[in-house]
């Protein structure tokens, strides 16, 4: 049997505004918050036409998420116990997380980009071109639970529950 365990090198740091997970916008739509992705310089010449998308995705590592995993949780826009994988709670098997942000500027091996939701010092692990054709439809989404608490996206804030 081969070992199933995966190892991922950071390639940079997210830097925010944002010291722990309380208080920091729950999801980049209700983020207005400035940061800047640094990558290492060994992968400067990966950023090359990147400036070309107003968007990119964001995978990074849970850093200051607990180790403390439930396969159900109480999201931060319900009050009702959901199912893990229906919900985007960073404490999960694998702690990655994914944030769409604006990019404003690339300089050399940073991207200051906008609408960033993660803690200062944040490891990076991919950055990817947002292009909306290649998902789904929006008209053809449907989002469950969502469905009620997706007004207050913008104005709901991290508390302490997931940390």
């Amino acid at each position: 049997m081969t070992d199933d365990r995966l190892e991922y090198e950071p390639i940079g740091t997210i830097h925010t505004p944002f010291e722990s997970p309380e208080e920091m916008p729950i999801q980049p739509a209700g983020a207005d918050a400035d940061g800047t992705v640094e990558l290492a310089p060994a992968y400067t010449e990966g950023l090359q036409d990147l400036d070309r998308f107003s968007h990119c995705l964001l995978l990074y590592h849970f850093h200051e998420s607990n180790d403390e995993v439930a396969m159900t949780v109480e999201p931060f826009l319900d009050d009702v116990s959901r199912g893990l994988f229906a919900t985007r709670a960073p404490q999960r098997p694998n702690p990655i997380g994914l944030s769409v942000v604006e990019i404003d500027a690339i300089d050399e091996n940073e991207l200051t980009v906008t609408g960033v939701d993660v803690v200062d010092g944040t490891p990076l692990l991919d950055v990817k071109p947002f292009v909306p054709q290649f998902d789904v439809p929006a008209d053809d989404v449907e989002t469950g639970w969502l469905d009620a608490s997706t007004s207050a996206i913008e104005s709901t804030r991290a508390d302490d529950r997931f940390v």
